[in-house]
């Protein structure tokens, strides 16, 4: 026969297991937080032991030397470059990041250039060495050349020196065409006479029109520092490859907005200039003016034909005035200044396709490259 207890014992029971369970409750309450708290700080340290022991890892010790490899890769193939020329006051023109300093009856022209072939073939900016009497270039060995000027191209502000040495360390060019913007980008070159100074940063825009005088020349922008005496260096990518020669700044001093031309043109200039000793720019002899579009209309522009030159190439090809042009070698035509800089591209002779718009139907027109009159 079981027995019960009273129920003056089972309520004292029960208040009992009521007040022991506040009571552990109370202390969890107390307790708990703290012993969380060193339980999340243990967590936390644990973590950041992991982040040190992988910083010191070699993962991350190769992301540190990138820049160091980058300086020893490209350095080597970076030279100074200064144009003499007997003294005369010139005007200042704003952007240009040449470095005048009078010395006794000659100025100077402070720049850089890079090693584009081991015989010695340089690249570098026009208008560091323009109406230059004497052109003296220093190698990253501390070796000084006088240098002979191979060719020049005012338009697109590139020229091409030659100096007499062999076996030289040199540059590979990168393809422009496949930069992004927000990739990284290095400046090499020697800003105010400190000679190989290497800077960081990013490709801020591409196809960057309206920096210069010459409204159809188009620059990869940057914002790894640029200073007057950069001009005629590499920017270059990841892999040390050049992207871009730079060229320009915004105002006298640098304030994160720099300008390279693209090495694809840099590159087929450098290539005109060795073999011919100057440059042909494409020509079709028509004039293209912008179209206007109706109101509140915010698609793409249009291209059309204002008037044909009877003996050009455009007219040989059966381009009539009022023609609206769509694309050239396949690329989009939204504005005057796009096919311009799609002529510059071409190479003259070659047979390109032209689409255009007449009396309302698309057609290709075979248009053949000429060479512009002025130029032989």
């Amino acid at each position: 026969m079981s027995r019960q207890s009273p129920p003056e014992t089972r309520g004292t029971n029960a208040r009992t297991l009521v007040l022991f369970t506040g009571l552990v409750a109370l202390v969890g309450l107390i307790v708990w937080p703290s012993f969380a708290g060193r339980l999340h700080y243990a967590k936390t340290r644990a973590e950041l032991a992991a982040i040190r022991d992988a910083a010191a890892g070699a993962e991350l010790r190769s992301v540190g030397k990138l820049f160091t490899t980058l300086a020893r890769v490209i350095g080597p193939a970076v030279v100074n470059v200064t144009g003499k020329r007997a003294a005369h006051s010139q005007p200042d023109e704003i952007g240009a990041l040449r470095g005048e300093t009078p010395a006794g009856t000659t100025d100077e022209s402070v720049g850089s250039g890079v090693i584009v072939d081991s015989a010695g073939v340089i690249v570098t900016n026009y208008h560091v060495v323009a109406q230059s009497d004497e052109i003296d270039v220093a190698l990253a060995d501390g070796r000084r050349f006088k240098a002979d000027l191979v060719g020049a191209d005012a338009g697109s502000d590139l020229a091409v020196l030659r100096i007499d040495a062999k076996g030289l360390p040199t540059a590979e060019w990168a393809d422009s065409d496949s930069v992004e913007v927000g990739e990284m980008a290095w400046a090499i070159g020697n800003p105010f006479g400190l000679d190989r100074t290497i800077t960081y940063g990013i490709v801020s825009a591409v196809g960057r029109r309206g920096v210069v005088e010459n409204p159809f020349q188009e620059f990869l922008q940057t914002d790894a520092s640029i200073n007057p005496g950069n001009s005629g260096g590499p920017l270059v990518d990841v892999h040390g490859h050049v992207i871009g020669i730079t060229t320009a700044i915004v105002g006298k001093g640098f304030r994160g907005i720099g300008f390279a031309i693209p090495s694809n043109r840099a590159r087929r200039v450098c290539e005109e200039i060795r073999t011919s000793g100057h440059v042909e720019r494409g020509y079709l002899g028509m004039e293209v003016r912008e179209l206007p579009l109706p109101p509140g209309n915010r698609s793409a522009g249009a291209v059309s034909v204002a008037a044909v030159d009877p003996r050009s190439p455009a007219a040989r090809a059966g381009v009539r005035q009022g023609d609206v042009v769509v694309s050239f070698d396949g690329e989009p035509v939204t504005e005057p200044a796009a096919l311009v800089l799609l002529l510059l591209r071409s190479p003259v002779g070659a047979t390109l396709p032209m689409e255009i718009v007449r009396d309302g139907a698309r057609q290709t027109i075979n248009v053949t490259v000429g060479r512009r009159p002025h130029e032989r």
